[in-house]
């Protein structure tokens, strides 16, 4: 898949059924020694009374489709830094 084609999909958590937004909103946490991908860096959203950025690691990604990225995170916790 070109990165052209990744980041039209949008990413959708399974968990509420919430829609994230799109990869190419985002950034990539990538592992500079070993290429892997560690996180999705979703854009900051307003959760309540504040914004809130949205660090998705790589390991809750369920599938990659062809329009959507799906993704199982609990957001209602607080953050976690990207493993």
């Amino acid at each position: 898949m070109r990165l052209t084609e990744f980041a039209e999909k949008r990413i959708i958590n399974i968990y509420d059924g919430e829609l994230l937004g799109a990869i190419g909103e985002s950034d990539l946490q990538v592992d500079p020694e070993s290429g892997q991908l560690l996180a999705l860096l979703l854009p900051p959203v307003r959760r309540g009374d504040k914004k809130q950025q949205i660090s998705v690691a790589w390991d809750v990604v369920k599938r990659v489709g062809t329009e959507v990225v799906v993704v199982d995170v609990d957001l209602t916790s607080p953050a976690e830094p990207p493993r």
